[in-house]
């Protein structure tokens, strides 16, 4: 990932092939006979992350060397791995295409170590953003999903789970102030058709507080990036990373609303974002874009039905919407159809109410 740079001098135990590297910046000598190490970016699980120039293109423009350390030594399980860091290389090449991911540069295998040069993203991380001017209001809040979803949305189109969105790993850049999605290190394909990918995984990927329960079980799904979507518009709102919320003993559920002021209508679109169990959640991204969307239809929506007036006898027939057995409601649609049964049953109270007053006056007592 793009965050803070490392000190060479802190860096311990490091591996041969991180000492080659370390080599190569610190003595200028150019990696693969064009990209010179400047500095190191980050180092994780999975391997280590440097900034680098291209010498050989005009200008010698930055770049992001990713250094993938596999713990494989068995040649055939080796094989394997390349032809998926292969098929992996080829997909994150797809989704370069996005104006707000990374483009893939190039890829290659040195002595069993895998390699991904990306495009270099200048600017700051959501969590310096949130470091430096503080905790964000519900508006801007809500600029920053209408500007993400969408990248999410590209990306699951893929059949890719980014399994680890979270404040580090989404960048401002600094040129256009556009929202960058990075770090696709630990990416999963998701395609029914390949057993050997449904089957659970050997090691979580992720980050813990940021990844629902399904996710830490080894089952990610599309709707894990919405629950992790939704925990970094908490840091956002509050300013607090996961572990400092509180959960619900008898649901899991984040207790958060004491944190933030935000309207009744955002408040309900987060809490299902970040239901723990994931049927209860928003099961793709134009759900929560739905959502969204609705909240400045509120009102009309409230006001779409009439209530009888106070001489009227009888209210206005509620006719449901005939809907045919294939058509699927949108949400907008069946917000407006519960709003009119709701309406319906509060007329149909009324008159109960009407009609037993009348009954009750129009009697005569027997003393």
């Amino acid at each position: 990932m793009q965050e803070s740079p490392v000190d060479l001098s802190e860096i311990r135990a490091a591996r041969p092939q991180d000492n080659y590297l370390l080599h190569c910046c610190r003595s200028g000598q150019l990696f693969r006979d064009r990209y010179r190490i400047v500095r190191v970016l980050g180092r994780g699980g999975f391997g280590v992350t440097y900034l680098a120039q291209n010498e050989i293109l005009p200008g010698s423009p930055l770049c992001v060397v990713k250094q993938l350390c596999p713990k494989i030594s068995n040649s055939l399980a080796l094989q394997r791995a390349r032809v998926r860091f292969k098929r992996e290389a080829h997909i994150l090449s797809k989704l370069g295409s996005h104006s707000q991911i990374p483009r893939l540069l190039d890829y290659f295998t040195i002595k069993g170590e895998f390699y991904l040069v990306q495009e270099f993203i200048q600017g700051e991380t959501l969590r310096k953003e949130v470091q430096r001017f503080g905790r964000q209001p519900e508006a801007q809040v809500k600029q920053f999903l209408r500007e993400i979803l969408p990248v999410i949305k590209f990306v699951h189109r893929h059949h890719i789970i980014h399994r680890d969105i979270k404040p580090p790993n989404i960048i401002r850049c600094r040129e256009d102030q556009r929202l960058v999605l990075i770090d696709f290190g630990a990416v999963r394909e998701y395609l029914s058709n390949d057993d050997s990918l449904q089957a659970p995984m050997t090691q979580f990927v992720g980050t813990p507080g940021f990844s629902p329960p399904e996710q830490l079980a080894l089952r990610p799904c599309f709707a894990s990036d919405i629950y992790a979507l939704g925990m970094t518009s908490l840091f956002m709102l509050t300013g607090k990373s996961p572990i400092e919320f509180d959960t619900d003993p008898s649901t899991g559920a984040i207790q958060w609303q004491r944190f933030a002021s935000v309207s009744s209508h955002f408040a309900g679109v987060l809490t299902k974002m970040l239901q723990p169990l994931v049927d209860d959640r928003y099961q793709s991204v134009e759900d929560v874009e739905q959502a969204l969307a609705l909240e400045p239809h509120l009102d009309s929506l409230a006001t779409c039905m009439t209530l009888p007036h106070a001489g009227q006898s009888t209210p206005p027939i509620q006719h449901e919407t005939v809907v045919p057995m294939n058509t699927h409601l949108t949400h907008t649609q069946r917000e407006a159809a519960a709003i009119r049964r709701w309406r319906a049953r509060r007329a149909a109270k009324h008159l109960r109410q009407h009609r037993t007053g009348l009954s009750t006056t129009g009697t005569m007592s027997p003393f």
